[in-house]
């Protein structure tokens, strides 16, 4: 019997939906707690119920504001959600700065929706290096989606497509001309464009701009259908937006898409679970002999690094 909050005491209550093991599971897999790995190891068969929906924009495009509009709209249709807040690192405690007290107080106390805050933890592409681990734990709890909303960062956003199914950029009237954000990188990972903050004027030129200059780049065909209008403020436009969603998932799913994305997405997080290990065993007293090898010219960098690899480290957690 493991001592409470163990791997071992979290794994079926996690499995059976239970909110507390949820949490305490978030936190095992972002903190790298003992028997992390053993927790995810035992989730892996539950996995590929959730879509996984990224959400990300520049700062003022009302991400956060939308996000909390699909929710309702989804929990209205009967599905249930997880959203990750992928927030900026406090330099004094190492947490999220904003924190999920602050988001969606209107379903606090609502089973079916779960928000969790993490630290990006100064993570290139406005992603926490666990965010993968931690999609995982979402997906196993039983939701139907999952949301991951992203820092906010402008170009390097761009890493939450690698770890969702369906990528929304959002753009907003006063917060950045559509031509220029060709420029931004944001773009090219965008499955769905969305104009936000309908309500405002401007909004409709954005979305024709957007659409003018999308129509260099993209087929033609389905562009009108893929550049959104929405309000957070008012509610229009959110239900076309979940009924676009389902649509893609369903689309994925009857295409086969939808296993490659994932043997895509599994292979760039083995890349940086390997990248990991070596680095540890880098700081480990291990490797000290290995850079004094080839300080003195005894060994190669190359041979090194091979060493490290062949390298045991004596049993995995």
């Amino acid at each position: 019997m493991g001592t409470p909050g163990h791997d071992s005491d979290l794994l079926q209550p996690l499995l059976d939906g239970d909110r507390r093991a949820l949490a305490r599971s978030l936190t095992l897999v972002e903190s790298r707690g003992p028997g992390f790995r053993n927790l995810l190891r035992g989730i892996a068969p539950r996995l590929g119920r959730a879509h996984r929906v990224g959400v990300t924009g520049a700062p003022g495009v009302g991400k956060s504001s939308l996000v909390a509009a699909l929710v309702a709209t989804a929990r209205n249709n009967g599905m249930s959600i997880a959203v990750l807040a992928v927030d900026p690192t406090s330099p004094f405690t190492g947490g999220a700065l904003l924190g999920d007290r602050v988001r969606m107080t209107d379903h606090v106390g609502d089973e079916g929706v779960f928000v969790r805050s993490m630290a990006s933890r100064g993570a290139l592409g406005g992603l926490s290096t666990a965010t993968g681990d931690a999609l995982d734990v979402l997906d196993a709890a039983g939701f139907d989606l999952i949301l991951t909303e992203t820092v906010g960062a402008g170009q390097v956003d761009v890493e939450v497509a690698h770890e969702s199914e369906t990528t929304l950029v959002l753009f907003a009237p006063g917060a950045g001309d559509a031509i220029q954000a060709m420029k931004s990188g944001l773009m090219e990972v965008a499955d769905l464009w969305v104009v936000n903050k309908a309500d405002d004027v401007r909004a409709e030129k954005v979305r024709a701009d957007l659409v003018g200059s999308l129509s260099l780049h993209e087929p033609p065909d389905d562009l009108e259908e893929r550049v959104v209008l929405t309000s957070a403020k008012d509610g229009s436009g959110v239900g076309d937006l979940l009924e676009k969603l389902c649509a893609r998932r369903a689309e994925l799913e009857s295409s086969g898409a939808r296993g490659d994305l994932a043997r895509g997405r599994i292979r760039r997080r083995l890349t940086a679970a390997a990248r990991d290990l070596v680095s540890e065993r880098l700081l480990g007293s291990a490797a000290d002999s290995l850079i004094d090898a080839v300080v003195t010219g005894e060994r190669s960098v190359h041979d090194a690094a091979e060493d490290i690899l062949r390298t045991d480290d004596g049993g995995r957690s």
